[in-house]
């Protein structure tokens, strides 16, 4: 029976195997957002980090209305159908520019 230690390039390839899902299970984990009733839910971090925009511009926007939001106590959620809609609605064609 062979005796397997930390040294043991077999051991090795396998912590390394077992860091690698770690830290892709852990990924997965922060980036997952569930679906209700087939709708995904962002919070203002989600919005302003994907649509490279401030806190503060992202306020702007709600007081605006130019974003639909939803709150809930003290807590501003956003439908990632919303945004997508918002975003095709004032897409401006380079060709529309051109005269």
């Amino acid at each position: 029976m062979d005796l397997f230690t930390n040294d043991n390039e077999e051991i090795i390839v396998h912590q390394e195997m077992i860091t690698q899902l770690r830290n892709r299970i852990e990924s997965i984990l922060k980036n997952y957002r569930p679906v209700m009733n087939g709708e995904i839910y962002l919070s203002g971090e989600d919005v302003y980090k994907l649509l490279h925009i401030s806190k503060r511009t992202l306020q702007q926007y709600r007081d605006d209305n130019i974003l639909p939001y939803i709150q809930i106590g003290g807590k501003i959620i956003y439908k990632e159908s919303d945004i997508l809609t918002i975003l095709e609605q004032n897409y401006i064609s380079h060709k529309a520019v051109l005269p």
